[in-house]
């Protein structure tokens, strides 16, 4: 089982860092996953993320507190209406945007209910 959750926290590791380069692919989620699986397989590796000058301070706001910042709830939400947009404009299937719109929304919604501080 050690083997599953140390290649789980290498592949979200992996995809975070991917976000740390594309603007509309997130970035700390990805870290929480890695910093969650590497806890049960490599907790020095965990420890390392959660040390990281720039991602090491929002990782540790939310597992002590669930906080996420108002800059990342805006980027989030923002990038979560850019999708949907996409899918507008490229003319998918009414269905498609649907379903897309609607998991937005639930997501956007418990994502700004979150505590800031």
């Amino acid at each position: 089982m050690r083997y599953l959750w140390l290649a789980t926290g290498w592949l979200t590791l992996s995809v975070g860092v991917i976000g740390v380069f594309l603007p509309v692919m997130p970035t700390v989620p990805f870290l929480l996953v890695a910093v969650w699986a590497f806890a049960r397989s490599s907790p020095r590796l965990g420890a390392r993320i959660m040390r990281h000058p720039k991602f090491g301070p929002p990782i540790r706001a939310w597992r002590k507190a669930g906080i996420i910042s108002r800059t990342a709830k805006i980027w989030a939400v923002g990038a979560m209406a850019c999708g949907v947009g996409w899918t507008i404009l490229l003319g998918l299937d009414p269905r498609l945007i649907a379903v897309q719109a609607a998991a937005c929304t639930a997501v956007g919604a418990w994502l700004v209910t979150r505590p800031e501080a």
